[in-house]
């Protein structure tokens, strides 16, 4: 039997979201519910709201930042009890066979990943997000939040938190190496505060100085404006590793003239439009251009457990859901210090 549960929706493309009411499934034998009590407003959300990166399901309940309460286990769950402090991320199921699903890298599952919302979950139902009030999710799918991290802050690191982890870590980034991150937004603040927990010189490479000061509070070294063309002069040849976090097409070839040689520019941002690049901006050098997505499920609790150990969790602005569509255009004017949580009671 399916529980009926308040959310809010957008009911089509580029549509306002409203209140609304989803129905949930009844938990199975692998199943946890969870007693939503944060869920973040990542830009991803935006994107596809709008259908900025291809078609997409309506009506569509977003979020894929979600901290909650263990408020039901199937009879066959092993690792969650009731009462448990839990976090869900960017996606809720994988084939569970293939090659990487096997290696823990379920979020490049070769049959595709079951996300979060905005996707066909295997009962063929869509699926729906965090901008409600419970979910129902199996268990190898949600990672445990640690007692050090409360939940409203640590509700974006489920997707903001692990989308930097990875790539820093991936490429080395600790003691004795330069990392810069680009932007200093929903992702690139919890990129400065991971590399400068890693032990990394952190620098911040933003279109402008306006938010310097946040920077250097947040643990970077050294804040550049990239507006300035100097920036790029007085950087060229600097960084073991930069870690792109914008939405928007960048000049990659400018970005990757301020690596060392064998340097890497990992991107995590996802534009919406083709970006071009001229290939002997990699040849020179020996440079590697990446991408990394999120992370596995286990790489999203090691994430959350050294976060937990260091004292980290997003800096937050804590709104009702009455204020989605208000907190969604003040993520388009880059108006928010650093990522939107809804207060999921308000549903």
């Amino acid at each position: 039997m399916t529980t009926p549960v308040a959310a809010y929706a957008a009911p089509a493309a580029k549509a306002p979201l409203e209140r609304t009411t989803i129905e949930r499934r009844e938990v199975g034998a692998y199943d946890v519910s969870i007693d939503i009590k944060f869920a973040g407003i990542c830009h991803s959300d935006l994107h596809q709201v709008r259908e900025g990166w291809g078609e997409a399901i309506f009506p569509m309940v977003p979020g894929h930042e979600i901290a909650g309460i263990v408020t039901e286990v199937g009879s066959a769950v092993t690792r969650f009890e009731v009462g448990d402090r839990v976090g869900v991320g960017c996606m809720v199921d994988s084939c569970r066979e293939c090659e990487n699903c096997k290696a823990g890298q379920e979020q490049y599952c070769v049959q595709g990943n079951v996300p979060t919302y905005n996707g066909i979950g295997r009962d063929g139902e869509p699926t729906h997000g965090g901008y409600s009030q419970k979910i129902v999710v199996d268990e190898n799918y949600v990672v445990r939040i640690p007692e050090g991290l409360p939940l409203d802050a640590a509700a974006p690191l489920l997707c903001a938190g692990i989308t930097l982890y990875s790539p820093l870590k991936r490429f080395g980034a600790g003691p004795g190496k330069k990392v810069a991150i680009v932007g200093l937004g929903g992702l690139g603040h919890m990129g400065v505060k991971i590399a400068h927990a890693l032990g990394a010189e952190v620098t911040v490479l933003s279109q402008s100085l306006r938010k310097k000061d946040d920077g250097l509070k947040l643990g970077a070294d050294h804040y550049y404006a990239t507006s300035d063309p100097k920036t790029f002069e007085e950087l060229a040849g600097t960084f073991d590793l930069i870690v792109s976090t914008v939405s928007a097409p960048l000049d990659f070839g400018a970005y990757l003239s301020l690596l060392k040689t064998h340097g890497t520019l990992a991107n995590v941002g996802a534009p919406e439009e083709p970006v071009s690049l001229n290939l002997f901006s990699v040849i020179g050098g020996g440079k590697s251009l990446a991408g990394s997505m999120i992370g596995g499920i286990a790489e999203t609790q090691e994430m959350l457990d050294f976060c937990a150990a260091h004292g980290i969790g997003a800096e937050i602005e804590l709104i009702a859901a009455s204020e989605i569509n208000e907190a969604y255009e003040r993520v388009l004017a880059s108006d928010v210090r650093y990522r939107f949580v809804i207060d999921t009671a308000t549903i």
